[in-house]
């Protein structure tokens, strides 16, 4: 597994002056694009649904399918990086960004689009298991501090910037331009990859283990289909249990072939050091609550609320800007504090922040989010920075490599889960509203279509419809608009509030987990 942590790149004469810094440049450009394209795309939801005429589960699997690629192919990316060499496949892995960026601005229809986010996410995982690795064997000494900050940086501006340059660029030009845009930027960091990185490998590292990486690859898409298929169809349907069956087995049959491997892709034996299991907890738990969460709240704030896509992005910068500030802070502190009472009161925030979103009624206005956004932005400032010492910070140096990459892959799976499993939640409590409450007030023929467009938050389309049917067939055309503005946005806010109330309750549990399992005396006093 290619390491982030510097002590675990193999052996390798440290870069030229010149060249470690290009190193760098190429590196962040990188990882900027790939990160940036897990919150850019929340804000073009809304223009993509309409666009593509796509459902609720249309517009999840627009955001699972590039997190699904990422969680089921980075420990593998690392594993033939190290073998085959770290330049070569992030190289490898801009090229196939590329690709998939420029299918997805050309996508005709929602199938395309989300086969191409898969194709990038493939891409993504090759930069993202190779970046820090890269970036250790090019520097040495404090040179390494101010690299590996400013990788942290990257970060940081990619997750703050991302909903303000989306909207900007969908309202001002087009949704396709959220990928388009990753084009220029991916060419440059190739020629620069190509011309002035130089090759590390790890001369000890063996081959990928490919029977672990397709049980864990197709176990995860099937619990994620099932999941977005239980808010389709419900629970009981015969694919949604068949689906969730099989992701349960296969899981299984990963982890046994796991600890039976003598250098398995996940090595068990880590679940041994409660720490390190508080990290997966955390890591799992800031992606299925609050950067899950952040599609619903997209899709009320533009689709409810009518707000354009920039006006939308600007407006997320109370929590967007506020986890970058405290980021900032946090990053110094962990130096400094355990990284417990860093984690732990970030998850409370968050939690307390995610309660105090609850509580939206039809005659809500977007200001009643700030309190809570600033306050959930500060949560996510304090668990971030520390997170990453949680894994690679308890096991010794050749290890770490392993950690960290599990502990990014529990992210993306968190990323994956959370939004398919909130969304299924969202849905059903949607469909079930609008359906009892439009039953014998609008002709039955337009229940189940009213339905499907309110249950993916597109409240003003559904109304706007509904009056043009009205005025078709002789009838009031206002009244009908009223009667489904009123019905869907009072539907869509309960089910939001439902699932904020979740999203907050997870983030509680996941403080608790923290506070219990995250131990200074785990730590390895080398790191």
């Amino acid at each position: 597994m290619s390491s982030p942590a510097p002590e675990t790149t193999a052996a390798s004469a440290p870069a030229g002056s010149d060249t470690k810094w290009w190193t760098l440049a190429a590196v962040c450009l990188g990882v900027f694009m790939l990160l940036l394209d897990i919150t850019i795309v929340n804000v073009a939801l809304p223009d993509i649904a309409t666009a593509l005429d796509a459902g609720l589960s249309d517009l999840q699997w627009v955001i699972d399918a590039y997190a699904l690629s990422l969680a089921a192919l980075l420990l593998t990316a690392g594993s033939l990086a190290d073998l085959y060499g770290r330049r070569r496949v992030f190289a490898i892995g801009l090229v196939l960004f590329t690709v998939g960026s420029l299918a997805c601005g050309f996508a005709t229809d929602v199938l395309f689009l989300c086969l191409a986010r898969a194709f990038q996410g493939i891409g993504g995982a090759a930069m993202f298991a190779t970046a820090l690795a890269l970036l250790a064997s090019a520097f040495r000494g404090k040179d390494r501090g101010v690299a590996f900050g400013a990788f942290g940086a990257t970060t940081g501006v990619a997750v703050a910037i991302g909903p303000v340059l989306g909207g900007v660029l969908t309202s001002g030009l087009s949704w396709r331009w959220i990928f388009f845009v990753n084009v220029p930027l991916c060419l440059v960091a190739l020629v620069v990859t190509l011309a002035r990185v130089q090759e590390s490998k790890d001369p000890r590292a063996g081959g990928p283990d490919w029977f672990g990486f397709i049980t864990f690859s197709v176990a995860l898409a099937a619990l994620v289909f099932g999941l977005i298929e239980a808010g389709e169809s419900g629970w009981g349907e015969t694919q949604v249990v068949v689906s969730l069956v099989v992701a349960a087995v296969l899981l299984v049959v990963f982890l046994v072939s796991q600890a039976r491997l003598a250098h398995p892709m996940f090595d068990l034996t880590l679940l041994r050091k409660p720490t390190f299991v508080g990290g997966l907890v955390a890591a799992f738990a800031i992606s299925a609550t609050v950067f899950s969460l952040l599609t619903y709240l997209v899709i009320y704030v533009q689709s409810v609320l009518g707000y354009s896509a920039v006006g939308t992005g600007v407006r997320f910068l109370f929590l967007s800007g506020a986890s970058f500030v405290c980021a900032v802070v946090a990053g110094r502190l962990s130096s400094h504090v355990p990284v417990k009472w860093l984690m732990f009161p970030g998850f409370v925030l968050v939690a307390v922040g995610l309660f105090l979103m609850t509580g939206l009624d039809a005659d809500s206005a977007w200001t009643h989010l700030i309190a809570g956004m600033v306050i959930a932005g500060f949560g996510i400032g304090m668990v971030n920075p520390p997170l990453a010492s949680t894994a690679v910070g308890v096991v010794t140096p050749d290890r770490s490599g392993m950690a960290s990459g599990v502990n990014s892959t529990f992210r993306q799976v968190g990323i994956a889960t959370g939004i398919a499993a909130l969304g299924s939640i969202f849905s059903h409590q949607v469909s079930d509203a609008v359906t009892s409450d439009l039953s014998g007030q609008v002709p039955d023929a337009a229940v189940d279509g009213l339905s499907a467009a309110l249950s993916s938050g597109q409240v003003q389309v559904a109304a706007s419809a509904a009056q043009s049917a009205a005025e078709q067939n002789g009838g009031d055309g206002s009244a009908a608009y009223d009667l489904v503005l009123n019905v869907g946005t009072t539907a869509v806010v309960d089910a939001l509030n439902h699932i904020l109330l979740i999203g907050s309750v997870g983030a509680a549990v996941a403080a608790v987990a923290v506070l219990f399992l995250v131990r200074q005396r785990d730590f390895v006093s080398s790191h």
